[in-house]
């Protein structure tokens, strides 16, 4: 596991869920930390599909006027053997 740097910051939250938290023993840094590497993660997913999109479309409108260039291979008997 990759040895990560720390940094202390300053969060502003529901008094009474951080309360309940404490109370029921969770890591708030813990699951404020899994919950940003989520966030980021989206997020450039996001972007990553953005800014691809005008290559999506290309690849769409290319498939629509020419088909599917493995289309024959999906849909043969050996089509079985691709889903595997």
């Amino acid at each position: 596991m990759p040895i990560t740097s720390k940094r202390k910051t300053s969060l502003t939250l529901d008094a009474t869920v951080l309360d309940d938290a404490r109370d029921l023993g969770i890591n708030v840094s813990a699951v404020a930390d899994r919950a940003l590497r989520q966030a980021v993660a989206e997020a450039r997913r996001n972007r990553w599909l953005e800014d691809n999109a005008e290559v999506f479309a290309a690849q769409a409108d290319w498939h629509e006027r020419n088909g599917h260039p493995l289309a024959e291979i999906l849909v043969s008997s050996a089509a079985a053997s691709w889903k595997d």
